[in-house]
């Protein structure tokens, strides 16, 4: 390939674009590559051009460093066919104003990353719901704008979601999260954590309606008891792993059920936790067995 980037040799540029160039060469290339490949010529430039139009994936973890806003606006307007959209690393410059655009355009979506994108607002999780109707896995994570309006919204328009990550979406209550339960059924991994206002009545309701669930991230939600806890255990037969750490209310009583499983718990049992206080307060570490 090296030996190919000079368009005088005409090599690399007159192979077929589409049928080969894009989909089995360039594909393999980093994307912080190809983006300097456009410097070489404005054949290259052209071909990078036509490559981002057809690009299914797009992560802007891959450009260091972050991708300026003009640049990322520039990259993706030609686009249609995007499947995958990580945004993780624009928190400090995207607004509705570059994302909506974007969404408007790509109705393949099945993929969409916004972790830590504050300066969103909810019409963007309402323009992703009327949007993406093949949405099948979402993070929202510490995006504290989300309200259940939008959440709602999401609810009714993307029912084949299977991954939603609402860590730290404190706007966030029990029937919000009973609502988007209820409608999209199909969830297997759902994250709930850092967030006071989610309590048993939305665990009850996410057990009753997720039996295909499998991942549940309860960390820190501190109106959490043992009763949902039970009744997670009932209902969610294929459960394979659950958190539950600083949730206070949450005892052995009710995760041992889930332990006797083979649940993954992120709390280790209280005779565990106490030899292992016990070895970092006398140091005995030699004379404790912690297979007991």
């Amino acid at each position: 390939l090296m030996m190919s980037l000079t368009p005088s040799r005409g090599c690399l540029l007159d192979l077929p674009w589409e049928d080969i160039l894009v989909p089995h060469i360039l594909c393999h290339l980093p994307l912080q590559q190809l983006l300097s490949l456009q410097r070489v010529s404005k054949s290259f430039q052209s071909l990078i051009q036509l490559y981002l139009a057809n690009m299914r994936c797009f992560d802007s973890s891959q450009i260091e460093p972050a991708i300026p806003r003009a640049a990322f606006v520039n990259l993706l307007k030609d686009n249609e066919v995007l499947q995958q959209l990580a945004l993780q690393n624009c928190s400090d410059w995207l607004t509705d104003g570059e994302l909506l655009p974007i969404i408007g355009q790509n109705h393949h979506l099945h993929q969409i990353q916004l972790k830590g994108c504050a300066q969103l607002s909810r019409h963007a999780l309402v323009a992703i719901s009327l949007s993406c109707p093949n949405l099948r896995w979402l993070s929202l994570a510490h995006c504290e704008w989300v309200d259940s309006l939008s959440l709602r919204s999401l609810a009714d328009h993307c029912k084949a979601l299977e991954a939603v990550d609402l860590t730290a979406c404190r706007q966030l209550k029990d029937e919000a999260i009973g609502y988007l339960v209820q409608k999209c059924s199909r969830l297997k991994s759902l994250s709930l954590a850092v967030n006071a206002n989610v309590g048993d009545v939305a665990v009850e309701e996410i057990a009753k309606c997720c039996p295909e669930l499998e991942h549940l991230d309860l960390t820190g939600c501190l109106r959490v008891k043992n009763d949902s806890i039970r009744v997670l255990a009932e209902y969610c037969p294929k459960l394979r792993s659950l958190k539950v750490k600083h949730c206070h209310n949450v005892a052995e009583s009710s995760l041992s059920i889930l332990r006797s499983r083979g649940v993954e718990l992120d709390v280790e049992p209280p005779l565990q936790r106490a030899l292992v206080l016990l070895q970092d307060m006398v140091g005995f570490a030699p004379f404790i067995n912690l297979q007991i």
